[in-house]
């Protein structure tokens, strides 16, 4: 009974090995999970040779590398011996030692900084640099890529995460600085010429192009008006928050107004902004700073029923058709340029509603 058992065990031994061992003759056909299996048994012997040979190569390099440091110590040691020994007995080997404490010290920011020759090539050529100098060592090579990264690293540390407003203030506090060492102070100008020239609004149809150098010269006395007045605070004004925070608007409203000035200088203000910008200059030389306002509005959202610039409302044509005009459009949705320009055109206008205020209060604005 005991043989019976232990016989049958075992052919069930040899049947869970290989199910084609009993049968006399080979299997025809095979299952798909038998097929999977020797697939994959196949990959993992692959796998585990390939692992093998690349751990083989890299101890192969390692040992030609650690021969290689050999050779060269053995080497420098044969030199020193030499040097040593045809030296005269009373010279001391001070410069000997300090050249292998230097080496000493290297050695720690080499295995800092220790990639391979491929990497370094890959990185130098990513940046757009050469990957040998003239004469230059594989050392001299990972210390010059490691200077280039570290000067990108406290460029992007300096650049990055600021804002313009941010960029203002720094200015702000520069300029400051560089008039408090030269210690003097700009004057600011009367204001009894701030109501001369007044711009003329019949020059829009009958020729715009005198337009554009007298707005470019009524723009650019306001903002410089403002400069000085920022500049003329006291100390402790100067130095406050709230004074900071001005003097940081007044330089990004002028940042802001330099797209405008080159349409300008260049006179290629689209028609429907020109006028409305007329008559924001206009009556603000008139000190009539509620209708400079309303122009403002107009210019910035425009007074169509829908401020999203439409032209078109269907295929037809319709009867109101031609209530919906192209200088009704808003302009502050243009682009970001737009936008920040004409938002600096505003304030511009409450800043010359605080220092040259109307006569009639009904003209102030808001």
């Amino acid at each position: 009974m005991d043989f019976l058992k232990a016989e049958i065990a075992a052919k069930r031994k040899v049947l869970d090995e290989d199910p084609t061992a009993l049968s006399g003759r080979p299997n025809k056909y095979m299952r798909r999970g038998d097929l999977e299996r020797l697939k994959e048994e196949q990959e993992r012997k692959a796998q585990e040779e390939k692992r093998k040979q690349e751990e083989e190569s890299k101890r192969k390099e390692a040992e030609a590398r650690a021969a290689e440091q050999q050779a060269r110590r053995d080497a420098a040691a044969a030199k020193s011996k030499s040097i040593s020994s045809s030296a005269s007995p009373s010279e001391s080997p001070g410069p000997l030692a300090s050249e292998q404490e230097g080496a000493d010290a290297q050695q720690p920011k080499e295995s800092q900084f220790n990639i391979s020759n491929e990497e370094t090539i890959r990185r130098l050529r990513s940046k757009g640099q050469p990957i040998r100098l003239f004469g230059e060592s594989d050392k001299e090579r990972r210390l010059r890529l490691r200077a280039l990264e570290l000067i990108e690293e406290k460029d992007h540390e300096r650049i990055g995460g600021q804002n313009d407003f941010k960029k203002a203030l720094e200015d702000v506090e520069n300029i400051e600085r560089q008039m408090h060492s030269k210690g003097s102070k700009k004057k600011g100008k009367d204001g009894s010429d701030a109501t001369d020239s007044v711009l003329d609004l019949d020059l829009v149809k009958s020729d715009p192009d005198k337009l554009y150098p007298i707005i470019y010269y009524a723009l650019k006395r306001i903002l410089k008006e403002w400069g000085e007045s920022m500049d003329e605070r006291p100390i402790e004004v100067k130095q406050s928050r709230l004074g900071k925070l001005a003097a940081a608007t007044q330089v990004q409203s002028a940042e802001y107004l330099k797209p405008l000035f080159k349409q300008l200088r260049s006179r290629s203000l689209p028609s429907d902004m020109l006028a409305r910008i007329s008559e924001i200059v206009h009556h603000v030389q008139k000190r009539q700073y509620q209708r400079a306002n309303d122009s403002y509005l107009r210019l910035s959202i425009g007074n169509a029923p829908w401020p999203i610039g439409v032209t078109m409302v269907g295929i037809h044509e319709r009867s109101a058709r031609e209530k919906i005009s192209a200088d009704q459009v808003a302009h502050v949705l243009n682009d970001e340029v737009s936008r920040k320009y004409i938002q600096s055109l505003k304030r511009l206008i409450t800043f010359s509603q605080t220092k040259y205020p109307p006569a009639d209060i009904s003209q102030l604005m808001g």
